[in-house]
């Protein structure tokens, strides 16, 4: 098998990839059956040297790679027919600006595995970004509270060569006697968790948070049964949660109601209850004022949210008056932070991590070594068609939804 990486082609640039220099070495040992090389780029956290310097060849034309890797969408135009490829593709949930490259891929017999499905038999994801969405956001509503509040200025992340780099620069915070609230657990809420306590921000428990006064800053991190309510006042089942979110109430607003900075790590379905509407976000009684929104659902469950920021720019402000976008970090406006791409302000931690996942479970999986139908899960596309368990996108396929 010949491996390439690919150079990424989606705009704005981003400079992670999925196998990181010595990690393409560690294959081609472990695996000696296959062959890694890697597009060269100018803007990928690693260097072509440090892969060259692993003796991973550089080569710009992969048309004699089987197996093509990449992080975020391939450009419809520098697909290659019959291959198969690995990426995100955000084309399961039928997103309609990724239409076009379905319909590519499908008319190019391209096979399709997209890393978002890549999991075990539980549907336990085994590939993933989040915890590093929720460090660097985290992070960014910490710099945004220091820039709201005036008494301390934090680097970008992106400008942190490293994890440990950004640790340090957490040494500067002050954080007064500040109240942050978490929705959602798993990877992402992990990030953010772990920043908050190497900024010495102490997490409580939910209950203590509602009942009690701080002389110091605290965090809390809610689950789906803090922040919503079965409608009929039935026991919370997060099996029944997850298939009827539609059934459920928010519950979020007293948590908000003693809130200042919210850090939103929360899976979102589109039936779920909202948890800060634009009424909310007038009422005085909520003072809240920054808003990190890591899962970043766009006109979504947080009214506030009316748009991806980038890293370049990571702040905007939301007049809850007006409800239309203004400056941000002023004291009758929300800031909010809702970059779409967080993990890319740590590419080298982050890209690392990722491969180590990779490595552990996939690659066994994509050189027959092992097979779970962990590949199977993951198809979208193959031979010129949807895979059975993809079938309900033909309707978003052929334009017709």
């Amino acid at each position: 098998m010949k491996l390439g990486i690919i150079r990424e082609t989606k705009m704005p640039i981003d400079r992670r990839v999925p196998l990181a220099p010595w990690q393409c070495r560690e294959l081609m040992e472990r695996f000696p059956g296959v062959e890694v090389m890697v597009q060269p780029s100018p803007h990928r956290c690693f260097s072509d040297s440090e892969y060259t310097d692993e003796n991973i060849t550089i080569k710009e034309d992969l048309s004699g790679c089987s197996v093509l890797m990449g992080v975020k969408e391939v450009s419809i135009e520098t697909l290659l027919e019959g291959k198969t490829y690995l990426f995100f593709s955000h084309i399961a949930k039928k997103q309609p600006y990724n239409r076009k490259l379905l319909q590519a891929i499908v008319q190019q017999k391209i096979r399709l595995i997209d890393y978002e499905y890549l999991t075990r038999a539980d549907r336990t994801r085994v590939v993933a970004f989040g915890r590093w969405a929720g460090v660097v956001g985290a992070y960014n509503g910490l710099r945004a509270l220091g820039r709201y509040t005036g008494r301390y200025d934090l680097l970008p992340a992106f400008q942190c060569r490293d994890l440990s780099r950004l640790k340090t620069e957490l040494q500067k915070v002050d954080a007064g006697s500040v109240r942050i609230a978490i929705t959602g657990g798993g990877r992402v809420a992990g990030g953010a968790s772990e920043i908050l306590d190497a900024a010495g921000i102490r997490q409580v428990e939910p209950s203590d948070y509602l009942e009690r006064s701080f002389d110091h800053p605290v965090c809390t991190r809610l689950d789906p049964w803090h922040y919503t309510r079965h409608r009929e006042g039935i026991p919370f089942d997060f099996d029944h949660f997850v298939s009827h979110p539609e059934l459920y109430r928010n519950s979020f607003i007293p948590f908000a109601r003693h809130t200042d900075l919210y850090v939103a790590c929360h899976f979102w379905d589109p039936r779920s209850p909202e948890l800060l509407g634009h009424r909310d976000l007038q009422d005085p009684g909520i003072p809240i004022r920054i808003i990190a929104d890591i899962s970043c659902d766009i006109h979504g469950p947080i009214a506030s949210t009316i748009r991806a920021s980038t890293i370049d720019e990571p702040f905007y402000g939301y007049d809850p008056v007006t409800r239309k976008e203004t400056d941000p970090f002023h004291p009758d406006v929300i800031t909010v932070m809702a970059v779409d791409n967080l993990p890319g302000e740590l590419p080298r931690d982050a890209s690392a991590d990722f491969g180590h996942a990779l490595m552990k479970h996939v690659i066994p999986e994509l050189t027959g070594q092992w097979d779970t139908g962990m590949m199977k899960r993951a198809c979208i596309a193959e031979d010129g068609k949807l895979t059975g368990e993809y079938a309900y996108l033909k309707d978003y396929l052929e334009g017709r939804e």
